[in-house]
């Protein structure tokens, strides 16, 4: 079955050549495979996938988590004073790293599409890591600014990144509940991290304080994390190490139902338009870029539960509950959103209900209840499941391999900018209460169910078209001409899977909702 290479590729039915470039790699890599694969073994193939694909995607977000929250428990570790920075210097430290993430955004993507995606991914870690510890150098404002701008560089590369990998070795009922998972281990991150900086609290060195030993502890977990990355992540099941020639094959096979295929290397200038042109694209970003405002309370949690009155002893403990509710909201989330057909919308909505209670209880609870207080910040953190659950919904929902990087861009860019505005709350004037922020906060949260509604009204209306209407058949008879092992040239059949078409042009896609 295997073949020495493509010789051409045409539509049967119009006898026009197609350029090759134009399908999916999966359909040059399984064409004439035809074996119907075993649900049976399916699941297992499934299940060497999560032991191996997963587990590390699940290691490097969490590490990844980490290295962001490091800004954060340094305020309480003493950057602030060591590096002289003011309350609006500090939240330009937060600020910087989301205008260089969305700066470079649109040049990550379009890089993980033409290089391979777990090298890249590696390369950026690296370099991540270097400048993670290079932090401990820094003295001033100036010299913070510039590691974080490169930390803001490389970060465009995971998420997406992630992304892709995921829609690429996943169906998409199984692709909810793994987003979930890899995006729960920024829960482990946070409770980590706040371990790392609980005892950096007590390492006293001269000339290298607290918040230094943070900053090279963690950079150092992740340059190792980088180097196993590097030899271990497959860039896709073409050539995952972990699966034998036989199984890469039913691997592509597995994801068919996705009507996405697998990765197509060529960038299309139709599709990016067509990506442009759909309100489904402007909408998921107006929801990343309303649900990610609030996202600056990741810098600011410790300054604002230490002003509830803990000590920062307490206060770095009281961090590793933030990150448990996220770890027990999200996997509530996904497993709901998994097991209930067409309820991503609806889970999602759910988790903001509490967190607006939690905005208005933040602000009228007397400043004297200081467990009411911490307790209404922690509810306020419960719409984690909304995110992660748009994460999956925007890859389960797009298809086209350039369309889909394209989408992706926009809707990582519009987090940055809302991760970019987010500082700009936190000023010195309304401190303690922050009543201003907190009320921004609350507005955002009751955009993003509005939004929410509107993306799944827009994709069931067309769900609702494409079932009055016939299916169109003008890609049903596509060919590829293969050399067999025998060195005969063998005709194949391109099954539309792999054809690399846009949601818009498949009439057999169906909108998850």
């Amino acid at each position: 079955m295997s073949s020495s290479g493509d010789v051409s590729l045409r539509d049967r039915d119009h006898g026009a050549p197609i350029d090759e470039k134009e399908i999916d790699l999966g359909a040059h890599f399984a064409a004439g495979d035809s074996e119907v694969l075993d649900a049976a073994e399916g699941i297992r193939i499934r299940r060497k996938i999560d032991k191996y694909l997963l587990s590390l995607m699940c290691v490097l977000y969490l590490v990844q988590f980490m290295d962001k929250n490091t800004l954060g428990y340094s305020a309480i570790l003493g950057i602030r004073t060591s590096a002289h920075l003011t309350a609006d210097e500090f939240n330009w430290l937060g600020t910087v790293f989301y205008l260089s993430y969305l700066l470079f955004e649109y040049p990550q993507n379009v890089a993980l599409q033409r290089y391979p995606v777990g090298k890249w991914m590696s390369l950026n870690i690296y370099v991540w890591a270097i400048a993670l510890i290079c932090h401990a150098a820094c003295k001033n404002f100036a010299s913070l600014l510039i590691v974080r701008l490169i930390l803001g560089i490389c970060e465009g590369a995971i998420t997406a990144g992630f992304m892709i990998v995921t829609g690429m070795f996943y169906t998409r009922a199984e692709q909810t509940v793994r987003v979930g998972y890899w995006f729960l281990m920024n829960g482990f991150g946070q409770i980590i991290s706040g371990f790392i900086s609980f005892g950096a609290l007590y390492i006293h060195t001269k000339g290298f304080e607290p918040w230094q030993w943070l900053m090279v502890i963690t950079g150092a977990i992740t340059l190792l994390i980088a180097t196993v990355f590097f030899f271990y992540f497959p860039d896709s099941p073409m050539n995952a190490w972990f699966l034998t020639p036989d199984e890469r094959v039913k691997a592509v096979h597995r994801i068919k139902e996705n009507q996405t295929g697998v990765e197509n290397k060529k960038f299309k200038k139709e599709q990016m338009v067509e990506a442009l042109l759909d309100p489904k694209t402007w909408l998921f970003a107006l929801f990343a870029a309303v649900v990610t405002i609030p996202g600056s309370l990741i810098n600011q949690r410790s300054i604002i539960v230490s002003s509830f009155g803990f000590n920062n002893l307490q206060t770095t403990l009281l961090g590793c509950v933030d990150g448990a509710i996220q770890i027990v909201t999200t996997y509530i989330g996904v497993q709901l959103a998994a097991r209930i057909p067409n309820s991503i919308a609806w889970v999602g909505i759910a988790f903001f209900v509490p967190s607006i209670l939690g905005v208005f209880l933040v602000n009228f609870l007397p400043w004297s209840d200081q467990v009411g207080l911490l307790c209404s910040v922690w509810l306020t953190e419960m719409t984690t499941p909304g995110f992660v659950l748009c994460l999956a919904w925007v890859s389960q929902t797009t298809a086209g391999h350039t369309k889909k990087i394209v989408t992706n861009g926009t809707m990582l860019s519009a987090y940055c900018i809302g991760e970019a505005l987010g500082p700009f709350m936190w000023q010195a004037k309304y401190r303690p209460r922050n009543r201003v922020p907190w009320i921004i906060i609350g507005i955002c949260y009751t955009a993003c169910i509005f939004t929410t509604l509107g993306i799944r009204v827009l994709l069931k209306a067309r769900n609702t078209r494409r079932d009055l209407n016939p299916v169109a058949d003008s890609y049903e008879d596509v060919y590829i001409k293969k050399l067999n092992d025998d060195g005969e040239l063998i005709e194949f059949k391109v099954d539309k899977e792999f054809l690399d078409l846009t949601d818009m042009q498949n009439g057999d896609f169906r909108y998850v909702l």
